[in-house]
């Protein structure tokens, strides 16, 4: 058994070598990218839109500031000159007729439905992701975001097809099962039913293992299915990529971390299937306090993300359209569950890492 252990750990971090191994001079390419102001071209409106959907929890979303003083993008922009590609000669936030940022939240939405432009008091990495892929694509592109904070792969995000396992002593759900976990019976070993779930009130608790899975596909399907409000003149619409920033929630949770990697994989086929689209790039990015080669919950969930990246081999069918983006160098010193302490400048720099990344992959780089 513990053989076992040594084995699984030598060779996540194995993974982890490889990874860092083939993707530096990649990841060194990618990073010299420079990002240029739009052109002020149009989309080929007689393409279809080009949609980029954005999934994952707090910091996917967005707590970066945009307003006030050092750590706020407006800073950043204005006396820092970074980012130079947000603004025109003038100094106003340039908008982009070319690329549309829609966003939805738990059926609430469409809470943003505009051409990209820096507005509101939060930014998350839609900016850095949505430049590099504008600027890179003729068709119409759209950074459709469907998130909520506060969410795990283990239980809010999970995929149809995840059934209910036994660790530690308890039962945890498989999809449209509830409670998050329950006692297992000591005499089988496992549980054949879930107890009530109730509140306080003796009330049946309106959740269930997946529920935010169906809420944030249902959110960006209702957007797809409504193409004429969300990209005014479109014909017609096809998702090209997904970006996935998560992992905070299932850190703090054993059983979650444990099974994160499997959990993962499953999004990924399984993401692709809601949206018919098989050969969809999909990039996500790390926790920002999560260290390579670090221990725990949170390095278990390091692991697997590094595990699902092409580059990594552990799964050849990901070979070249999936990619990880390792967040930590860019964090600032920040954790995720802190939120960066809402440096903007993280979560620029996270998205244009992302959005440089799904250039990559479109173009067969990785």
């Amino acid at each position: 058994m513990n053989q076992h252990r040594i084995t699984r750990k030598a060779f996540a971090l194995s993974c982890i070598a490889i990874t860092t191994a083939l993707g530096t001079a990649a990841s060194a390419q990618i990073a010299a990218l420079e990002i240029k102001r739009h052109d002020s071209k149009p989309a080929d409106m007689t393409k279809p839109v080009q949609v980029f959907i954005l999934l994952g929890q707090s910091n996917m979303v967005g707590l970066g500031k945009v307003k006030g003083g050092d750590g706020s993008l407006e800073f950043a922009v204005k006396e820092k000159k970074k980012y130079p590609y947000l603004v025109d000669d003038a100094g106003a936030w340039v908008e982009r007729k070319d690329v549309r940022f829609v966003q939805y939240m738990s059926g609430k939405g469409p809470m943003r439905n505009e051409w990209m432009t820096v507005t509101g008091g939060n930014l998350g990495p839609e900016y850095g992701i949505g430049h590099p892929l504008g600027n890179a694509i003729d068709a119409p592109v759209m950074i459709l975001k469907a998130c909520i904070g506060n969410r795990s792969l283990g239980w809010d995000l999970l995929t149809p097809g995840s059934e209910r396992y036994v660790m530690d002593g308890k039962v945890y759900p498989g999809y449209k099962e509830k409670p998050d976990s329950w006692p297992a019976d000591p005499a089988k070993g496992k549980a054949t039913e879930p107890p009530p779930w109730l509140d306080k009130n003796g009330k049946p608790i309106d959740w269930y293992a997946g529920k935010q899975w169906d809420d944030d596909i249902g959110d960006a399907k209702k957007a797809l299915a409504d193409l004429e409000k969300h990209y005014p003149g479109a014909k017609g619409a096809e998702v090209a990529g997904f970006f996935f920033w998560q992992g905070e929630k299932d850190a703090g949770n054993p059983a979650h971390a444990a099974k994160y990697e499997e959990n993962l994989v499953r999004f990924i086929k399984t993401v692709r299937t809601e949206f018919n689209a098989p050969n969809a790039k999909f990039v996500l990015g790390t926790m920002g306090e999560s260290v390579k080669g670090s221990g725990g919950n949170g390095g278990k969930i390091l692991e697997a993300h590094f595990a699902v990246d092409g580059a990594a081999g552990k799964y050849p069918e990901f070979k070249g359209n999936v990619t990880t983006i390792y967040t930590n160098p860019m964090a600032q010193g920040g954790s995720g569950n802190a939120h960066y302490g809402g440096k903007a400048e993280v979560y620029m720099d996270v998205g244009e890492a992302m959005g440089k990344a799904m250039v990559e992959l479109l173009k067969g780089g990785k």
